[in-house]
């Protein structure tokens, strides 16, 4: 009787009746005369069937496997880069408010910021602190996710092979530590909170452009929250089913009773799968979709999820200006002329506090002696030292500071009229998008020099003066966040740009294909 209901359900399965033993003979390449009685028959037809649902799952995991080398493909050449653009602009924003609240003083430098190593993303803590903590705490968990926003957008790969579950939910963590969508002082998460305290505290008696950064930060940051939790979602959704697809690895061959008992799933798991997480949710889908009568349709479901859809050529959209996108890049470096200004200034206050204290009065009397006769003075040659971003190491280096002043006064020169909306900006509209490209990438690189030969010398003059003078040091931490935040916005916008000429291309692929 057993055996009968087994073979009933085979039936249903199968849509093949009890009886049909020509089925039962092409597959087993037997004489239907040497199974005259029904238990032979009926024992016979239970293993096509079983043998027929092997087949089925084989065929099943094929196409799953085809199907998720495909969807892999996609992510890599379509979402994954937009993905990165988008925490780009994420980082961008933060960055701006970040150096807000240091040049405002609503947190202090970080002095350990730039020494800092990250081997992983790690989501700083969001536990509650006291009011007397508040200052310290402040400053170094918003220096720690600044950092590691840094890493994210400019050392992780972006590939769907390194970005498992864990790491996935890491970045998640990230993007979710301040809820900058219900930015209020009325959150109940604490980092939110003091954050929306510590912003309303800077809007009091701000001046319209610190409102300006204020509203564009956000504006960032809102923005960009939507569609990073969109990719985010659809490669979840790509890492969870590739996972499950590994754990069949596991379970072929278990019995049906083995399948349902999820500590001896785990234990195989953990033998053949060391080191990698075993999350039980998905071994229950797995159950589901395997042994049990919704298992088809859970299937289907899954391989209609993972389906790329066809690249069909886009409506054609109103042509936009791709020199807008440079310009604006352009003008954001322009931007920064006066700041580069308020450095030099800081520059030789803090060049003539160290200058006076080692010449003596024969190297002073030399001097004005160089000055009456009009010769050219002997340049100051400072030794610093500098963390390296990639090697993660300090370098030791020599700058001519006297070059250097005058570099740092002919690129404010350069940068001022990039700023101007007038007669400069016509100059611009003027220029091929090759030549904005490459003034603009030049820009962006000499800034990214100076700011990092600006950070040494900031921390040389800290460190070089005696002790009764180090108060008179001028800091210039504000300054060197302002440059950052403009070569972040500047080099957005060049990817914005690649990121639209590629479409261009893509379209004209594609409508050249179809024509064809």
């Amino acid at each position: 009787m057993q055996l009968a209901n087994k073979v009933e359900k085979a039936s249903n399965k199968t849509k093949k009746p009890a009886k049909n033993l020509y089925f039962i003979q092409l597959l087993l390449h037997q004489d239907v005369k040497y199974f005259d009685s029904r238990t032979s028959s009926l024992h016979i037809f239970e293993n096509y069937c079983i043998i027929k649902l092997m087949a089925e799952e084989g065929d099943y995991l094929k196409t799953l496997d085809a199907a998720l080398k495909e969807r892999a493909e996609w992510l890599e050449r379509s979402e994954l880069p937009k993905l990165k653009e988008e925490l780009r602009m994420y980082h961008t924003g933060f960055a701006s408010l970040y150096n807000l609240y240091l040049k405002k003083g609503s947190i202090h430098e970080d002095p350990y910021k730039q020494e800092t190593k990250i081997a992983e993303l790690e989501v700083p803590s969001s536990a509650g602190f006291s009011d007397m903590e508040r200052m310290e705490q402040l400053t170094q968990r918003l220096s720690n996710f600044d950092n590691q926003l840094d890493f994210l957008v400019n050392f992780y790969p972006f590939n769907p092979d390194y970005l498992n579950l864990d790491r996935i939910k890491r970045i998640l963590g990230l993007v979710r530590y301040i809820d900058w969508v219900n930015l209020s002082p009325d959150s109940q998460n604490p980092m939110t909170r003091a954050v929306a305290e510590m912003t309303n505290q800077v809007k009091i008696g701000a001046d319209p452009l610190t409102m300006s950064v204020i509203s564009e930060s956000l504006v960032h940051l809102n923005r960009s929250n939507t569609p990073i939790m969109g990719y985010l979602k659809v490669l979840t959704e790509y890492r969870r089913e590739l996972y499950k697809l590994e754990l069949r690895d596991v379970t072929a061959g278990m019995s049906k009773s083995d399948m349902a008992n999820l500590a001896h799933i785990k234990k195989a798991f953990l033998q053949a799968k060391q080191g990698v997480p075993f999350y039980p949710d998905l071994v229950e889908e797995v159950i589901k979709e395997d042994t049990t009568s919704e298992g088809p349709t859970l299937r289907d479901d899954v391989l209609k999820k993972l389906r790329v859809a066809d690249n069909k050529p886009k409506a054609v959209k109103v042509q936009v200006s791709f020199k807008g996108i440079l310009i604006e890049g352009i003008q954001t470096l322009g931007g920064t002329a006066q700041t580069f200004t308020d450095i030099a200034g800081k520059l030789d206050e803090n060049e003539a506090i160290m200058e006076a204290k080692k010449k003596s009065f024969i190297q002073k009397l030399k001097k004005l002696m160089q000055q009456v006769l009009n010769k050219e003075p002997e340049p100051v040659i400072y030794d610093v030292e500098y963390m390296d971003p990639v090697k993660a190491i300090k370098v030791q280096d020599r700058i001519n500071f006297s070059a250097f002043r005058s570099d740092l006064d002919r690129k404010v020169r350069t940068l001022a009229p990039m700023a101007a909306r007038g007669s400069a900006s016509s100059k611009l509209e003027n220029m091929q998008e090759e030549q904005l490209i490459g003034f603009l990438e030049r820009n962006v690189r000499e800034i990214q020099s100076m700011h990092k030969t600006l950070t040494a010398l900031d921390e040389f003059f800290k460190t070089g003066v005696d002790k009764e003078d180090r108060d008179k040091i001028k800091g210039i931490k504000p300054e060197l966040g302002t440059l950052k935040n403009a070569i972040l916005r500047a080099n957005s916008k060049r990817h914005e740009y690649s990121a639209q000429k590629e479409e261009e291309e893509q379209l004209k692929r594609l409508g050249a294909n179809s024509g064809a």
